[in-house]
Parts: structure tokens; sequence; C-alpha cells
């Protein structure tokens, strides 16, 4: 049956509720339904596991049995995870989680009939902002020339940016994108490790790596890399350059100077952007004060042509544990 033919059908998703607490979610499209409830029912264990709830596949359908308030979240994660099969023709255990944690934080939200907005479609698969305030960063990557943002881990600012970049660069909109993290463990001076200069930076890059073999097949990365569509480097080698046509990435930018901020928002030239992401908390600096993330950020949120974006614990989307611990250790700093 084609995509299209599976998004009718996906749309009329049936949900039945009976007096004895449970939902049944009936599908129209066998296709669909396996996608959701995976090899072995291994989907559905996810989903019972991470809610502690019991779910049952039966026939056309998947009956969820619990308290109202737990029905209602499984069920709009049965409806999101629909929606990303049809998307990208698999669903991830990362995607069941992120899912989960959509509904766990906003509880009220019983219905599932806003569109997903923002979809960012790579070739291998479709990227989909799972907070309100990563809809606004990829609304800021595409129409802001600077972007800042800062936050924990797991929030999606680099994937989201690579995302971002991957499409434009596909599209012919800009030449070439360039990914740059500062060196820190090294102090930027390689010379002591073996091998030539790649091997030496590869190390403190292999993040930016891992982002586009998620997002470009391996070969198609490499073959970009090779022909310079594609550049990784850390952020010295950015140095008395101007760079055109480009989507610049500087990640892990709370372990950047003020100096080298700078030096790399100044880099930006014509039909370019530049991106700055970092998590303030996770400083590795010998003197964490030289940090220049947060001060970049109080400098230039006042001009309109920068967006500025503060991600929180709630836009995490890994484990939902990760969400928890980085609250955990927010609170305990501003106590």
């Amino acid at each position: 049956m084609s995509n299209s033919s599976i998004k009718k059908l996906s749309s009329n998703l049936k949900f039945v509720y009976s007096d004895n607490n449970s939902i049944s979610v009936v599908f129209q499209n066998n296709d669909l339904l396996m996608g959701v409830v995976g090899e072995f029912n291994i989907n559905l264990k996810e989903l019972e596991k991470l809610t502690n709830t019991n779910i049952y596949f039966r026939g056309n359908s998947i009956l969820i049995k619990s308290d109202t308030g737990k029905n209602e979240i499984v069920k709009n994660a049965i409806q999101f995870l629909a929606e990303q099969f049809i998307n990208n023709g698999s669903i991830e255990k990362k995607d069941i989680i992120s899912s989960i944690n959509k509904f766990m934080i906003d509880e009220k939200n019983s219905k599932f009939k806003e569109k997903i907005e923002y979809i960012i479609k790579t070739p291998k698969r479709s990227v989909i902002p799972r907070s309100e305030r990563q809809k606004k960063y990829v609304r800021a990557l595409k129409e802001s020339d600077i972007i800042i943002s800062a936050g924990p881990a797991g929030t999606g600012k680099t994937y989201l940016a690579v995302a971002v970049a991957l499409t434009m660069l596909l599209e012919k909109k800009i030449d070439r994108i360039i990914l740059s993290r500062p060196a820190v463990e090294a102090g930027e001076r390689l010379g002591f490790l073996p091998g030539d200069m790649k091997e030496k930076v590869d190390p403190y890059l292999r993040p930016l790596y891992d982002s586009l073999y998620d997002l470009l097949d391996f070969e198609k990365i490499q073959k970009r890399i090779d022909i310079g569509d594609i550049e990784i480097a850390p952020i010295a080698f950015m140095r008395g350059r101007t760079l055109k046509n480009s989507f610049a990435i500087l990640d892990e930018a709370q372990n950047a100077t003020d100096t080298q901020i700078k030096m790399f928002l100044t880099r930006i030239g014509e039909n370019s952007k530049i991106v700055i992401n970092g998590d303030p908390s996770q400083v590795d600096l010998p003197n964490k004060s030289l940090s220049g993330l947060i001060r970049s950020k109080k400098l230039l949120k006042h001009l309109k042509e920068i967006s500025v974006v503060d991600f929180d614990h709630s836009d995490v989307v890994r484990h939902p544990l990760v969400s928890k611990i980085v609250k955990a250790y927010s609170d305990q700093n501003n106590d």
C-alpha cells in the first residue's frame, strides 16, 4: 500500500473507550499496525515499561488498560508513533522514549489533532521537533542569520542544526556545511597526538560525524567531505576566513572563549548562517569564567537578525531519566 493510502487510513485511527478503564486503538491498515507494534511486540513492551501500564495486541487493535491519565498518554504516544512510521518507515527505541516524554510533560494534551510541523526531511529519516522550544529553534535555523542556543545535553541543539544544514546543502541553497568544536582537552595544540591532522582532531569531532551519519548514508557523507562540501574542523582553523554560501555550526560552545566566539561569529559572509550551541553547565575550560557562551547571548540578544533559544530539562528527548537528572542538578545549582 502506498504512503498516501496509509496516511489517509492513519488519520482515521479509531479510539474506543470502555467502562473498565481501557482504550482500544483500532487500525485500518495492517502494515501500519505491525510497524507500531514492532517485531515480537517490542515497541509495545517498551511502552509498557516506560509507563507502567498494560498494553495488549489483539487482531487489528491495541488495547491499553490502566488509569484514565496513563491511558491518554499511551493513546497519544501510539498515534505519534504511527505518524513517525509513516514519515520514516520505521520506529526506533528513541522514538518511543520521545513520544512518552512528550505527553508525560504535558498530560493535559489529550488530543493529537495538531498537524506535526517543522518536519525536516533528510534522505535517511524525517526529523521532528519534540517540543515547542525545538519548534522555535527550527524556525530560527531557517529564518535567522545567526542562532545562539544554550541548554542541557539531549535537547537536540546539534542534531536539529545539522539536519537543517544538510537539507539546505542537498537543496543547493548553500554550497558548504562547516562543523566546528573547541578541542579543549588538547588546548587546541594538537601536535603531541599521533597521526595526521585529521586523526588528531577526529576524537573531538566524533559527535558531529555521528549526527551526519544518522541523516545521510556513510558513503555519501564521505564523498561530500572529500570534495569539500562538508568540512569538520576545530575552531582554531576558522581564523582569518570569510564564510560565504555556508552553514557553520559551532558545537560545545561553552568551551570556547569570548574571543573565539567573537572570531567565529565575525566569519559570516554573504548567504550564510552561523549557529552557536552549548551547555553552560558543562564547561571544561580550566577557568570556567572564560567561557564566552553566556556573554555572547547577553551581548547579542537585542539584535533582530540574531535568534537566542534557551532549552531546559523539559526539552530533553533522550531517556526520561535524563530529563530528571538534568533537573535535579539544575535545582541544586539554584539553591
